[in-house]
């Protein structure tokens, strides 16, 4: 083991990602991106239209709460998944997270409403 793995690159005094939910969103927009679902150009529209909405904190604290809006609003343009099913899919994900036993790790097949 490096003695520098699990430290910041010089010059962060802070985490880049406050949560781990923040760094899988912005991998997924940049896989989605390469895969080209949508262009770079796209993704700034829909992201700063997110961020510009009245009552944005101003502060960035939520960024990444609009960063989750702007691409699920990408991805039902797209035609990849609508609102309805981004959401039917949170909802099983959650169900899974509160049936699953702590510290195991939190699996889709878990939800208890699975199959409905």
């Amino acid at each position: 083991m490096s003695r520098h793995e699990g430290a910041l690159p010089a010059g962060f005094d802070e985490p880049v990602f406050a949560e781990p939910w923040q760094a899988e969103a912005f991998a997924l927009t940049v896989a989605l991106h390469g895969n080209g679902l949508f262009s770079w150009s796209e993704w700034a529209e829909a992201l700063s239209a997110e961020v510009k909405k009245p009552g944005a904190a101003s502060d960035g604290h939520y960024y990444y709460e609009h960063w989750l809006v702007a691409l699920e609003k990408l991805l039902s343009r797209k035609d990849v998944a609508s609102k309805g099913e981004v959401d039917e899919l949170a909802a099983a994900w959650e169900r899974a997270a509160h049936a699953t036993p702590h510290g195991k790790p939190i699996l889709l097949e878990n939800d208890p409403g699975a199959g409905r």
